[in-house]
């Protein structure tokens, strides 16, 4: 397939370096860079929860009286 595109000045430099190191052309230097940065690609990891006790003294599972709690105290100072 044929098209024009923009190389980025890095990426050209890079495509370069490829040419004259490996004496391919152009279009397989930009390929073989292409098919690298897919192959690096990086799997996301999966999101574990952990919970832990924080040894709270109050009931933090509802936010709204969590609050209610900070606000009093910040009152008292």
């Amino acid at each position: 397939m044929r098209t024009t595109i923009t190389i980025a000045d890095d990426v050209y430099a890079e495509m370069e370096r490829l040419r004259r190191e490996e004496g391919v052309g152009p279009s397989e230097a930009l390929n073989t860079l292409a098919r690298r940065g897919m192959a690096a690609r990086v799997t996301p990891k999966s999101y574990v929860h952990s919970a832990r006790r924080l040894g709270a003294r109050l009931d933090v599972s509802n936010i709204g009286d969590v609050l209610d709690v900070l606000d009093d105290e910040g009152h008292r100072r």
